[in-house]
């Protein structure tokens, strides 16, 4: 690896999905080789919470998170907070979620999708460990909820690949929560979006792919992989006037700031 490439994370992949069943060794050793030194891997669904935890087991970079994604929360029995707190024992659990709202595929379901968010709102808490949202389409369900419960007891969180409105991107600074940019913000038509990044505290950014979705340029249309965090970040990069080692600096000190855990685990290692 060449010395000068800028150390940056993922910080939210799904690495267990079948798109990378025939390769994930290799997929690891390409973050790896192209600056991306950790990944965070997410089980969106508990029962699948043992094969997650395997991959962060066999790969020194890989760190995980669990909880049920708000699309399958009325087809999986509701988490509970000790089961949450169960799997967060382990030493490369790092996250709380993916959780949340989802009403543009799901509308129907949003009472029992609020129910599950507060239980991982309340995992988070007890656990210490960052919340990791999902929202789409329930700006105001989830600014209110968020609110609602951080005013009960304070927690740390990450709205995980952002590409809500205006509103809900200051709902959650004001909260000093953070906003996670994917390869959504490189998309040629993000204007929008990419100015919400850009008027946010650079001190409350971070990257990922949610891989194997949302491929940036160049990529678009093709499967996503963890080493393409490195074009959402050189977009990120230009939004804020930086080179993309500084960028990639920073944005990497905030992943530590809020993933304690995986800041403990490298400083340790």
């Amino acid at each position: 690896m060449p010395e000068t490439s800028p150390e940056i994370v993922d910080s939210h992949c799904h690495l267990d999905f079948p798109d990378f069943d025939a390769e994930r060794a290799e997929v690891v050793g390409r973050a790896v080789a192209a600056g991306v030194r950790r990944m965070v891997t997410i089980c969106t669904r508990l029962r699948n919470a043992e094969q997650v935890r395997a991959i962060a087991e066999t790969h020194d970079p890989v760190f995980w998170a669990a909880g049920t994604h708000p699309m399958s929360a009325a087809d999986e029995p509701m988490a509970t907070v000790d089961e949450l707190i169960a799997l967060a024992r382990h030493p490369k659990f790092v996250g709380i979620g993916e959780s949340g709202l989802d009403y543009h595929y799901t509308a129907e379901s949003a009472e029992v999708q609020q129910t599950s968010l507060r239980v991982h709102i309340e995992a988070a808490r007890e656990t210490g460990l960052p919340l990791i949202i999902h929202a789409r389409d329930a700006d105001e369900d989830m600014a209110r909820i968020l609110t609602e419960e951080y005013r009960a007891g304070a927690y740390s969180c990450v709205m995980h690949c952002f590409s809500s409105g205006e509103g809900l991107a200051r709902s959650a600074l004001d909260l000093d929560f953070y906003l996670s940019m994917s390869g959504i913000a490189a998309f040629p038509k993000s204007h929008a979006l990419r100015a919400i990044f850009a008027a946010a505290p650079l001190e409350r950014i971070i990257v990922e792919t949610d891989s194997p979705y949302l491929a940036p340029p160049p990529f678009r249309g093709k499967r996503n992989e963890p080493a393409y965090t490195v074009h959402t970040a050189r977009v990120g990069a230009e939004l804020f006037g930086l080179t993309e080692a500084a960028f990639a600096a920073a944005t990497t000190a905030n992943f530590d700031r809020l993933f304690t855990r995986a800041a403990a685990w490298r400083k340790a290692a």
